[in-house]
């Protein structure tokens, strides 16, 4: 079957036809290829609205232009199915994993994360991925049959993997988990419904996971320019940036200054993308995997930067960390930000009562039990909802600008 931009569906595309199914069984859909039937799940649930109003580093009272976790969401979707239809995958697929890949993120951002984390410190942690997982398994409550939205094993691998495996063939935590070990809410989901965490994931779920660092790099310069936390004169010193910025100020001397930054961004990505492109060919024709599983069961990733490209991404988030994450108008923000979610999380565990009836229905006996229904109650607050009901319970709340 052709794809649209005449690339033909590769050996190593996941196929929906050859989906290792649902948890719990389905009638198929007689309009619907299975990963399709995902991405229209994911974009109906409530988890999926949320992100309107969740942010990346600016909260939302600072301006309506900087990119939400919905608006980041949509582009790393549009990166993705790019890269899915030049290199021959399931655009479906790497579709569905865009849009669900950050279901899992608390209110304010990292920031957010952080906290609850902290708050976790003696009951597992908290882990973004491991969130999304339970948002798409056990908190979605929609059906009438199961919880969550019973999306299909690739959908469910892909949320889990997409940054490489999570054990190694010894089933030793490995890379971001190494030492605090897998969660356990993986652990105990892929105790009933093995993802493999031993493997690669899919290639969709790779250019998904590659799709996403595209979109941060790109975006988040954007984002960075327009609060005015650095200028086009600073970000010159990043390697490719002032490489484009010198040939678009060649070209378009008199050009005002926002469409300059939109031509470099489009730009930067447009190089990007076009890197990964030709990068993950080479990797894919030396491989010349002839199904899904054989990408699964590569040594190395098959999508990727180049060498080259590698180094520049490198360099714009070390650009980024201390000009941006880090400036203090942003530290000082996030903060408060933590003290909002560490306060709304201790107030709940003291007042489990003061809970929605929802969420205080057959609230485990058990500490631990208790601390993970407070954390899934307020990972899925939004930045509003969070100061709302922060200043219905205190005193005193951050302003958060």
């Amino acid at each position: 079957m052709a794809v649209a931009s005449g690339v033909a569906r590769a050996p190593y595309a996941a196929d929906p036809n050859a989906s290792r199914g649902r948890l719990y069984a389905e009638a198929e859909s007689p309009t619907r290829n299975a990963f399709r039937r995902d991405c229209d799940r994911i974009i109906h649930s409530t988890a999926f609205r949320r992100l309107k109003h969740k942010t990346q580093v600016f909260v939302y009272n600072e301006g309506d232009h900087y990119r939400t976790r919905l608006t980041h969401t949509l582009e790393v979707q549009q990166i993705a199915r790019s890269l899915a239809r030049a290199l021959g995958l399931d655009e479906d697929l790497a579709e569905a994993l865009a849009l669900c890949h950050d279901l899992g993120h608390p209110p304010f951002g990292h920031a957010g994360e952080r906290a609850l984390d902290r708050c976790l410190a003696g009951h597992g942690g908290f882990d973004h991925n491991a969130q999304a997982l339970r948002v798409v398994t056990a908190i979605e409550r929609r059906y009438a049959e199961f919880d969550g939205l019973n999306l299909t094993w690739e959908t469910l691998e892909g949320i889990v993997k997409h940054n490489g495996p999570l054990v190694d063939s010894a089933g030793r935590p490995r890379g971001r988990y190494a030492e605090r070990g897998v969660p356990a809410a993986i652990r105990s989901y892929v105790a009933h419904h093995d993802l493999e965490l031993a493997t690669h994931a899919s290639g969709e779920a790779q250019v998904a996971a590659i799709a996403d660092d595209i979109a941060y790099d790109a975006h988040d310069m954007d984002d960075g320019l327009r609060a005015e936390l650095f200028c086009l004169d600073d970000l010159a010193e990043v390697a490719i940036v002032g490489d484009v910025l010198d040939e678009l100020r060649a070209r378009y001397a008199a050009l005002e200054t926002p469409r300059l930054v939109h031509e470099l961004i489009r730009r930067v990505i447009a190089r990007m993308i076009e890197d990964v492109i030709d990068e993950s060919a080479h990797r894919l024709a030396a491989l010349a995997p002839k199904s899904a599983q054989e990408v699964r069961d590569a040594s190395v990733t098959v999508i990727g930067f180049s060498s080259a490209m590698a180094e520049v991404d490198v360099a714009i988030k070390g650009f980024l960390y201390p000009h941006m994450y880090r400036h203090p108008r942003v530290a000082d923000i996030m903060q408060d930000a933590e003290r909002v979610v560490g306060d709304l999380f201790v107030h709940f565990m003291e007042r489990p009562d003061a809970l929605p009836a929802e969420w205080a229905h057959g609230l485990p006996g058990d500490e631990s039990g208790r601390a993970r229904r407070v954390a899934d109650f307020i990972a899925g607050m939004t930045d509003r909802y969070a100061l709302l009901e922060h200043a219905r319970h205190f005193d005193s709340t951050p302003a958060l600008s």
